[in-house]
């Protein structure tokens, strides 16, 4: 299948500090790309490369064919993220925060796919409120539906159903599976909630200190490590 992310050998040195080494894998339209690691294991770091908020030390990063540091604004157009750590404007409502990021991606017909959205999350009765008073769910259903404006070919996904009561984040996880599988969008997912990986992502790459120590199907990294579940593969690949 043809692949719409190519990550090369990407390496990242903070002051000899090796927060990526030698990072290389591939992504499909429509795969969900599940990524875990303990705390500094480089989730963060790898997802600010591929956003190209960090400059990578070396390697590639090549998305749609083309190379990211080249064709930056071309790629990051087909391209969003959601994350609770990256806040929106506060003193603007739901409704307000949408239409900016909507004109910053020149979304056509703004309007109606914001209300679309906002319906979609069950936040469309509270378009008017401002964002400071959102609960910390309703600030991760917003964040979410930030990351849909613009119809993005790749989704990147920091902690998707953090502050999510169980009952919102199991909609909230099929929304994005019927997404991915409808519309082929390509999703990656940094999570430490490994029951939510478990079900929701296609494949699983597991890092410990800025390296790759498994990469698979949950089937074959449980054949590899001769494991009975995810969280004893999981003890084994990386802690």
């Amino acid at each position: 299948m043809e692949h719409i992310l190519e990550v090369k050998d990407l390496s990242k040195n903070f002051n000899s500090f090796w927060a990526l080494k030698n990072i290389s894998f591939t992504l499909c339209p429509g795969e969900i790309l599940g990524i875990v690691g303990p705390n500094g294991a480089g989730k963060t770091t790898l997802i600010n490369c591929l956003l190209g908020l960090i400059t990578p030390s070396s390697g590639k990063i090549i998305y749609f064919g083309l190379e990211l540091w080249q064709n930056r604004s071309k790629v990051l157009a087909k391209v969003n993220f959601a994350s609770n750590y990256v806040g929106l404007p506060l003193s603007l409502n739901l409704y307000e925060n949408l239409l900016v990021y909507a004109h910053l991606y020149g979304v056509s017909q703004a309007k109606e796919k914001i209300a679309y959205l906002l319906k979609l999350f069950g936040l469309y009765e509270i378009r008017q409120k401002p964002t400071r008073h959102l609960s910390s769910g309703q600030m991760t259903r917003l964040t979410l539906a930030k990351a849909l404006l613009n119809d993005p070919s790749i989704l990147l996904l920091d902690e998707p159903t953090a502050g999510l009561d169980p009952e919102i984040a199991e909609h909230t996880r099929k929304l994005l599976r019927d997404l991915s599988k409808k519309q082929q969008t390509a999703i990656i997912i940094t999570s430490h909630n490994l029951p939510e990986i478990e079900r929701f992502a296609d494949r699983i790459l597991m890092l410990k200190k800025g390296q790759i120590k498994a990469i698979g199907t949950k089937e074959e990294l449980l054949a590899k490590f001769k494991s009975k579940n995810l969280e004893e593969l999981y003890f084994k690949a990386v802690l």
